[in-house]
Formats: structure tokens, C-alpha cells, sequence
């Protein structure tokens, strides 16, 4: 604006859609199909983490909907360049995906499990009281079982965490991605970069034994809000991983003041612990038109069905009704 930047979009060029959690693989497949190519894609997104955020970056003292939609051209001109089939901007906020809405962008819903303290628990004991009696039985349970291995069992900062710590956020996560067949999608590197240029936010719930950590739960800390991502352990401990990836996250935003905490993609079993669906925004825009078509009929029934089955997991949550 006459000079002065007041927003940015940050997006990648992709030829795959690994890593993304609001997956388009069928859409892919089905373009593939019909003799259109698919990539390269343009994709807007936090990588490998389905946390939702800004995507279209706005000057505080500037208007965000022009400012957005100057953005939402600026991508498809881009795409242009590039030769991009599609613009994806993933895991956004409600008024940025109207926005894009409004700019031809197709809308998205999906849904992930999220713990929000709308109740004003100040403790662990207030947000168990508000649980049915068999949830707050079963987490009790877990909760002893877990401490039942005798590890010692906290959360740690980022600039509190020594070699020990660092090196086992490393080697916990692949051994998750071992043990699972999965794809490690961070390396070493990255681990080094994160204790080196950015751990403020890093908080990990370790499980010890004596010195040594055998298992943790690695999370980011923002405004207002705890986010968690990757779990691991060096060996079988019964009831450990609620422990740390849900019971230290909740515990540790109730003694910190954090109204929410989102503990990753997936995962039906969080519920009866405590964290519910929530919405998750995207948007969307296909080149091609017949595609373009085929998807636009096909995500409002999406979107009908992740309410329903949202509607399903309210009505069989662990809280007593009122």
C-alpha cells in the first residue's frame, strides 16, 4: 500500500500431497483419471502440522479483507506463473476462508478433537468434576497406571532441556515413525535448529528414568493456546501415552491459563477424554473447470456428513449433560 507492506502468503510448490492432514488424494486421483494433471499445487500451510493459524499474513493496522483478497489474485497469478493447478490454503480461520470464498476459492469443512476451557476450570479436579462419573473413573485410572511404571513424569520448557532431552526428542520420534511404517518427515537437522533458534515455545512432556528420558510428547506453546505434536517411547509403558499427550497438555494449560489445547490430527479416542470436535476451515481453488465442478458438488455433502458425525461424538462425550 503506496509502499508499505501490508500482507503476505506464504506458499509452497508441491508435486505430492504428503504432509498436508486435509488430504486431497481422491482429487487427485480422480483428475489423474481423467487425463488432467493434478501438480504441481500450490499450497498454503504450517508444513507437516495441523495446526490452525494465519495463512494470509495482515498488517494489524490494515483492513484484512481487501488486504486478503488482494492476496487470493495475487496466489492465482502466481499460479499462473508457475503453472500451478490448484491454490490450497489449509487450516485457516473462519473470516479467511470467507474471504476466499467471496474470491471464487471453493470452502472446505473438516474436523479434529480439541480441549477448550469455556468453563473456567482452574485446576484438573474442576475439568474432572464436570466429566461423567465413568470418564472421570477411566481417567483416574489411566492416570495411575501411567504413574504406576515409577518414571518421573512433568513438562519441561525448551530452555530448560539439556543434551539428555534434546537428543531424545530426536530418537523418540523415530522410533514412532519405525514402529508405525511411517515417513520422517523432520531430520535431525531440524531438531538442532529448534533447541538452537527456536525453543521458547517448546514444551515436552518427559517421562525419566532416573536421568534418562524413555518417552515424551512434544508440543508448542502460543497465544493463548497449546498446540501438540509428535509422541514416542523407547519401550511399552501401559497408559503412558494418554499421560503425556493429553492429561500433561490439559493439566499444563489449566495451570497456565491456555483456553485451548489442540492435540493433533485424528483420533476418535480423544473424546472420552475430554477433547471435542471442532471445525477445521480450508479453501480451494482448480484450475480445471470440469474438476472444479465435481469438487464443488461434492463438499457440501462432505461437510453435511462431518457435521452429523461431529453431532454423533457431542451426544456420546464424557461431560454430564448441562
Amino acid at each position: 500500500d503506496a509502499g508499505r507492506l501490508v500482507g503476505a502468503a506464504p506458499l509452497y510448490l508441491k508435486d505430492h500431497s504428503y504432509g498436508e492432514y486435509i488430504f486431497d488424494w481422491g482429487w487427485a486421483q480422480a483428475s489423474e483419471r481423467a487425463g488432467v494433471p493434478y501438480y504441481p499445487k500450490l499450497v498454503s500451510a504450517v508444513p507437516f502440522t495441523p495446526a490452525t493459524g494465519g495463512r494470509l499474513l495482515v498488517h494489524p493496522q490494515s483492513e484484512p479483507a481487501p488486504v486478503r483478497r488482494a492476496l487470493a489474485t495475487a496466489m492465482r497469478e502466481l499460479a499462473d506463473e508457475t503453472g500451478a493447478m490448484s491454490i490450497h490454503v489449509l487450516f485457516c480461520d473462519r473470516h479467511t476462508r470467507e474471504d476466499l470464498e467471496a474470491e471464487g476459492f471453493l470452502p472446505r469443512l473438516s474436523m479434529q478433537f480439541h480441549w477448550v476451557n469455556d468453563a473456567g476450570w482452574e485446576d484438573f479436579e474442576g475439568f474432572l468434576g464436570a466429566l461423567r462419573s465413568s470418564a472421570r473413573k477411566a481417567i483416574r485410572r489411566e492416570r495411575r497406571i501411567a504413574r504406576s511404571h515409577g518414571l518421573a513424569v512433568r513438562m519441561w520448557h525448551g530452555d530448560e532441556m539439556g543434551d539428555a532431552e534434546w537428543d531424545a526428542l530426536w530418537r523418540l520420534y523415530r522410533a514412532t515413525t519405525d514402529r508405525k511404517w511411517g515417513r520422517p518427515y523432520l531430520t535431525r537437522a531440524f531438531f538442532d535448529w529448534l533447541r538452537r533458534s527456536d525453543r521458547d515455545p517448546v514444551r515436552v512432556a518427559f517421562a525419566h528414568d532416573g536421568s534418562t528420558p524413555v518417552a515424551g510428547a512434544l508440543f508448542f506453546e502460543g497465544e493463548g493456546t497449546l498446540y501438540g505434536r509428535y509422541w514416542g517411547s523407547l519401550g511399552h509403558f501401559d497408559c503412558l501415552h494418554f499421560e503425556l499427550c493429553y492429561y500433561q497438555g490439559i493439566e499444563y494449560c489449566l495451570q497456565q491459563g491456555l483456553r485451548r489445547f489442540e492435540a493433533g490430527a485424528q483420533g476418535a479416542h480423544k473424546v472420552r477424554r475430554g477433547l471435542l470436535p471442532r471445525e477445521i476451515h480450508s479453501a480451494h481453488w482448480l484450475r480445471h473447470p470440469a474438476l472444479r465442478l465435481a469438487v464443488a458438488d461434492f463438499l457440501p455433502r462432505e461437510a453435511a456428513e462431518v457435521r452429523e458425525e461431529m453431532a454423533a461424538f457431542e451426544r456420546h462425550g464424557p461431560f454430564r449433560r448441562g
